[in-house]
């Protein structure tokens, strides 16, 4: 029976679903409840029976849903919602032990993080999943992709997330596999303060062997003190409109403005040191009047890691892989710097609320990576050793403005208002390949020159990249009541991204005839001004064809939704959306003599987008839903450029198609849910999606390296299974005193079956720029899965707690199976990644330190020592993309609260 209390935490919970936007400080009223009800609560009062603490279970939802508990209060949103929705609060986030987002989602089921933070469900890759920030889109600082990274997010500026995976109107139309809302954390109604520390180390990474390069005094903060700012000679050009290919333009005093000793000698670091990282948190709240209250919270963050990984990378130029294009093993070692900050101001006029939250988020890599190899193709002969230094700046500042008005007892009335700007900057990218001959009559075969001759004999290039995204959103939804039985809602939503692109690529070329001596320098003395001159050493501008370009989407949507109940037992959550978008891809003709041919994208659609969930409660336990809609899929921006980028970490060149269209879905899931008690559960669902013309990648060969574009096949199925349970245990049976007297065990355990086909046959046709051929059979083969696609998912937490005060210790385990990351180039198998076994520990403690509440957190990621694998396998043949050990990490932190 739940008190009072207990039903005002369980009220202002369910809120977040009934109210069409953020909730405002809400979870600190429920603090409060909570604190009152654990006051009240007799000291014997068993564990699955008393109300959980749990902190900070905000959850969003833009245009909303209203949820109706008939004859009992339950205060469990997962399975109140009229959706699939699984809700990560600050406490299953805080059991996870994950320094950001991504890595706590990973451990939601059918979820799985590849690369830099972006998020798969059921196995669909990163543009079939959709990332809001309460409840408003964000713009994204990655050049491959629209969506943001979740990576970015440090966990200490999330209260929840929430991850719907069935598709309703209120949400935009580009939701293939699900949505993740992030909410951030909401004004407290008491003054707190909470400051946050720890060290790690790496088995991999500290006090072993690291490069790394000067670059300024103050990169560990993560901002260039003006060191990385353009020279004066390439400002000048770039702002011309000249063309280096013109012959009008003084290379070499541009040149002799680029290499210098801060940005291209690689140094050795034999003692890489530990990682580490530091939170505050605080906030307050204040009565103004009799019937408003005002708050504020703030929060600040600074981390700086370090990461080494001894790399195989490798390409093949035969179709049975039998031999090696490219062999090299290069080590690799980035310095992260990640700061961050949130202000949030909350206002509440009686049952109007009003909130604005400002977010930024900075996030800086600092690589060197050295490397020796071989390059059959042009060096067969000869060792290569390649040394590159970069500087990659991401940063998010995000503003968003929502008020929530109770207009009647019936009607809601809500606005969202955001603004958000993405940039990232790439300044000095260098890459020097230097050439050791092995022929043993060379008179120079035992030594490294490079004599700047476009890689026959060495090669220096240094790129320039620079990406600006400003996003506007804004939302009206109005929710009435229109019979006990029946909500209604309508809602308008608007969405304008632009974005800037612009990438300069240039190489040194030495002239026939350079002496031997100039060229065993390092790079910094090769390319000084006096040799520059002295060997009329000029620059070509490789990417004088298409540097800059602009991309705007923009979007218009209209919906209606209706939550009725047919009988008391059996719900309909019915609505359509009319979703318009204007999607552009434009060449910015930056020089004074045009360019003709460049490629450019223009799509103007609009499409209803149904979406409709049959909810059975077959009694107070147990669900069934079905659900059935159509959705979309939009190509991201850089994947219509027809541009080469070259990424290191996935060790590809990639090259947009400007002629990709949308994907359409068509979703179906059934699924049974128990809750068989409180907070314990067990659910089984199975799912079906069909693709129309899904965006898939390629590869294909290009002056013998491999290149990876985008192309829409066909049309393809996914279809699979996803089991969740989560158990509690009662340990106090063991003994009434001692270590298990106040304990309870957790089981939290998730399994995805997923599995996709590409359907081609004969007589299809693709689209792909500049290409000679439009059969499909040439790009894709039938039957291949989807990209990103694994056919098994499985996380597994066992964990101790103590049901008296903190004190948690949880052994995480995740398994994956092989999935696509790319295509073979022409006919080649396919490259796949091998995610494995990930095993993790993490241990929290409470204790008081001076009178105070403190926190004490132990952890311990990859026990098994798991390889980062990446790879093409013909028999016995097998090529690695990229292979390195990731290395065990453990860390130690603290948390006080004031």
């Amino acid at each position: 029976m739940l008190k009072p209390v207990e039903a005002i935490r369980l009220l202002l919970l369910t809120s977040a679903l009934v109210s069409p936007s953020m909730l405002m400080a809400q979870d600190a009223a429920a603090e409060q409840a909570e604190q009152a009800s654990a006051e009240a609560a007799p000291a014997d009062t068993p564990a699955d029976a008393a109300e959980p603490v749990e902190e900070d279970v905000d959850v969003s939802i833009p245009g909303g849903e209203e949820i109706v508990v008939r004859g009992y209060l339950d205060r469990n949103i997962s399975k109140n919602a009229a959706q699939v929705v699984s809700v990560l609060s600050s406490a299953d986030i805080e059991r996870t032990g994950e320094g950001d987002i991504a890595g706590a989602l990973s451990r939601v089921t059918g979820l799985s993080v590849v690369g830099s933070g972006f998020v798969y469900v059921r196995g669909l890759g990163d543009r079939y999943s959709l990332a809001l920030l309460n409840g408003s889109p964000l713009p994204s600082p990655e050049p491959l992709k629209r969506v943001v990274p979740l990576d970015l997010f440090p966990t200490s500026v999330i209260a929840s997330s929430l991850v719907q995976k069935t598709y309703s109107a209120n949400f935009p139309g580009e939701f293939g596999g699900g949505v993740i809302n992030l909410t951030t954390k909401a004004i407290p109604r008491e003054t707190f303060l909470t400051v946050g520390g720890d060290l790690s180390v790496n088995s991999e990474t500290t006090n072993q062997l690291g490069y790394t390069y000067y670059g300024s005094s103050q990169d560990w903060s993560g901002f260039d003190n003006g060191n990385r700012d353009l020279k004066p000679a390439l400002a000048s050009y770039l702002a011309s409109g000249a063309r280096i290919s013109a012959g009008t333009v003084d290379t070499q005093a541009i040149a002799s403005e680029l290499i210098t000793g801060r940005n291209a000698v690689v140094q050795r670091d034999k003692n890489l040191p530990p990682n580490g990282s530091g939170t505050i948190t605080g906030g307050t709240s204040f009565e103004i009047g009799d019937d408003t209250t005002m708050g504020v919270i703030f929060n600040a963050g600074y981390s700086n890691k370090w990461r080494t990984r001894d790399t195989i990378q490798q390409t093949a130029s035969t179709l049975d892989l039998s031999q090696k294009e490219l062999d090299f093993r290069k080590v690799i070692t980035d310095n992260r710097m990640v700061v961050n900050g949130l202000l949030g101001f909350g206002i509440e006029v009686g049952e109007q609320k009003i909130r604005l939250t400002n977010l930024f988020i900075r996030d800086t890599l600092k690589q060197a990576r050295l490397g020796v190899g071989t390059r059959q193709t042009t060096s067969p002969t000869a060792t290569l050793m390649q040394q590159d230094t970069a500087w990659f700046e991401r940063q998010l500042v995000d503003s968003q403005l929502v008020g929530e008005f109770k207009l009647s007892p019936d009607v809601n009335l809500s606005f969202r208002a955001a603004y958000a700007n993405s940039q990232r900057e790439a300044p000095d990218e260098i890459s020097l390949e230097y050439y050791r001959s092995n022929i043993t009559s060379d008179p120079y075969g035992q030594l490294f020159i490079n004599r700047l001759n476009n890689g026959q004999q060495g090669s220096a290039e240094v790129s320039y990249s620079y990406l600006n995204e400003n996003l506007w959103a804004g939302g009206l939804d109005l929710s009435a009541k229109v019979t006990p039985d029946i909500t209604a809602t309508i809602g308008y939503a608007y969405s304008d991204t632009a974005r800037r692109t612009e990438r300069r690529d240039f190489q040194f070329v030495a002239p026939g005839g350079t002496p031997i001596a100039p060229s065993l320098f390092r790079p910094d003395l090769l390319l000084q001004p006096d040799i520059i001159d002295f060997y009329n050493i000029a620059l070509i501008d490789t990417n004088e064809a298409n540097p800059v370009f602009d991309a705007s989407l923009v979007n218009h949507a209209g919906y209606g939704q209706i939550q009725a109940f047919i009988t008391p037992a059996i719900s309909l959550n019915l609505g359509v959306r009319y979703e318009t978008a204007e999607q552009t891809v434009v060449p910015v003709q930056v020089f004074t003599t045009p360019t003709a041919s460049l490629a450019s994208t223009s799509l103007d659609q609009s499409y209803w987008l149904p979406a409709a969930t049959l909810t059975w409660d077959m009694n107070e336990q147990m669900k069934f839903r079905a659900s059935a809609s159509k959705t979309i899929a939009r190509p991201q921006f850089r994947e219509l450029i027809f541009q080469n980028f070259y990424d290191t970490d996935s060790n590809r060149l990639f090259r947009g198609n400007p002629l990709l269209t949308d994907s359409q879905l068509y979703n179906a899931e059934a699924r049974y849910e128990w809750y068989f008690d409180r907070e314990q559960r067990f659910t089984i669902a199975g799912f079906f999606k069909r693709i129309d013309s899904p965006i898939e990648s390629f590869s294909s060969f290009d002056d013998n390296s491999v290149i990876t574009s985008f192309a829409n096949a066909p049309k393809a199925d996914l279809y699979g299974v996803e089991i969740e349970t989560q158990k509690y245990f009662d340990l106090s049976a063991i003994g009434d005193e001692g270590f298990f007297a106040t304990r309870r065990a957790v089981v939290i355990a998730n399994y995805t079956y997923t599995k996709s086909k590409i359907s081609v046959k004969a007589g299809d046709q693709v689209a792909v720029f500049n290409a000679s051929s439009t059969n499909a059979l040439d790009f894709f083969t039938d039957g291949s899965p989807l990209t990103g696609q694994a056919d098994h998912l499985i996380n597994l937490q066992f964990g101790l707690e103590d049901t008296e005060r903190l004190s948690q210790q949880t052994i995480l385990l995740s398994y994956s199976t092989d999935r696509v990351t790319s295509r073979g180039a022409s006919g080649q198998p396919d490259i796949k990644e091998k995610p494995g076994i990930q095993l993790d520990f993490v241990a929290r403690e409470g204790f008081t330190l001076g009178g105070k509440e403190a926190e004490l957190k132990f952890e311990v990621r990859n026990l098994t020592n798991t390889k980062y694998q990446e790879f093409q396998e013909n028999g016995e043949n097998k090529i690695f993309y990229n292979r390195y050990k990731q290395g065990i990490s453990a860390s130690i932190g603290v948390e006080l609260n004031f």
